[in-house]
């Protein structure tokens, strides 16, 4: 099967930085789509920002400008740069991937385990 990995998240002052990294292993064919989300304590899972194949980067109004996803598709990898944070961006950020496992095989919906981001005002 497929495995993601999250790694960079951690503690950071408002205005700051950080890199997250996803990195996808396994038996993939070939990625469809890789994205970003994050989930804040008592709210639910939202879309941060999309990476889909044939077509452009999509984010939402409160990230745009800020955030920026990019991926590496020799290295299975997305990047999720997020600059100017703020403090509401504190959550936990997961990474999705759409994985076609064979030529003809399904396309399946795959999860990281999550990262935490914290930005402190």
């Amino acid at each position: 099967q497929v495995q993601l990995v999250e790694s960079g998240g951690g503690l950071v002052q408002a205005g700051g930085s950080l890199r997250l990294s996803c990195a996808a292993s396994g038996t993939i064919f070939r990625i469809d789509s890789m994205a970003w989300y994050r989930q804040a304590p008592g709210k639910q899972r939202e879309l941060v920002a999309d990476f889909t194949v044939g077509r452009s980067t999509n984010y939402p109004d409160s990230v745009k400008g800020r955030f920026t996803i990019s991926r590496d598709n020799a290295k299975n990898t997305v990047y999720l740069q997020m600059n100017r944070l703020k403090p509401e961006d504190t959550a936990v950020y997961y990474c999705n991937a759409d994985v076609r496992l064979g030529i003809l095989g399904p396309l399946n919906t795959y999860w990281g385990q999550g990262t935490q981001v914290t930005v402190s005002s």
